[in-house]
């Protein structure tokens, strides 16, 4: 199985061209867009994604269980947390952690991608 990308966007635009050069410049099997309605209407993806639609204004245990119940149970997971906000990032952590899932933090830099 190939590398999966997870990537969370945020209601701000400011960091959706990060996100968005990140899945035009890497070879990924599957893409999951974390996000809300609006963004999902508003992102348009380079490449084929699947989207977990969040309510960031939910209760903490019902925005990890959505982020939960789409996450591929296995292979190599890129987690960019470069959008979005404390509580999306602490959710996805969160359920990447109950489902005992590895996963390495990826963004872009200067020198080109970057895996943590």
């Amino acid at each position: 199985m190939g590398k999966s990308l997870i990537a969370i966007l945020g209601a701000g635009k400011g960091t959706w061209g990060h996100v968005g050069r990140l899945i035009a410049e890497e070879e990924w099997e599957k893409i999951f867009l974390v996000s809300s309605g609006w963004g999902r209407e508003n992102f348009k993806p380079a490449k084929p994604a699947e989207w977990i639609i969040t309510n960031s204004l939910g209760a903490f245990e019902l925005v990890k269980n959505e982020i939960s119940s789409k996450l591929p149970s296995g292979g190599e997971l890129a987690v960019s947390m470069i959008s979005g906000s404390g509580k999306e990032h602490v959710a996805l952590l969160a359920a990447l952690k109950e489902k005992k899932l590895a996963y390495s933090l990826v963004l872009l830099t200067a020198e080109g991608t970057r895996y943590y």
